[in-house]
């Protein structure tokens, strides 16, 4: 599966579909805060991580895919499947540069101007992540030309 922006699948979201997400990225939010309270930041840091809509997203692109492969006649459920799989990757592949982006902070605020590490690690964010996608793809396309 080639893994690309797709503007048009925006329309095909409906107010309550931008619903779930924001509803389950707030609760998640809602329990970190609960967390960080109850235990600190320490550990509420660690739930941070968590990706807040991932859930709700992988839900709605699998009805998404299979509905629109039976639209076409045909049955969607691997297409959705293979869908959803490229999205837990990609969200993956980011939690990799949001490790990168962790360490700077951790490492780098208590001594440098704070809007300069938050922007330094998000660049850094994006690098990785955009790194680590660019490695996927290579080791993808050698392994794919190796069986042939």
């Amino acid at each position: 599966m080639n893994i690309q922006v797709n503007i048009s699948a925006l329309r095909q979201s409906n107010f309550f579909q931008l619903g779930i997400r924001f509803v389950c990225g707030g609760l998640i939010t809602a329990a970190t805060g609960i967390i960080a309270q109850k235990y600190g930041p320490g550990i509420a840091g660690l739930f941070l991580a968590f990706p807040a809509i991932l859930p709700a997203s992988a839900t709605l692109i699998e009805k998404h895919e299979r509905e629109r492969k039976e639209r076409a006649g045909l049955n969607g459920s691997m297409q959705a499947r293979s869908a959803v799989s490229a999205d837990a990757a990609g969200a993956a592949m980011g939690s990799i540069g949001l490790l990168a982006f962790a360490v700077l902070i951790t490492v780098l605020i208590p001594s440098h101007r704070p809007w300069a590490v938050i922007l330094l690690a998000t660049i850094a964010w994006m690098a990785v992540a955009l790194l680590v996608w660019l490695l996927r793809k290579q080791i993808a396309t050698a392994v794919r030309h190796r069986r042939m």
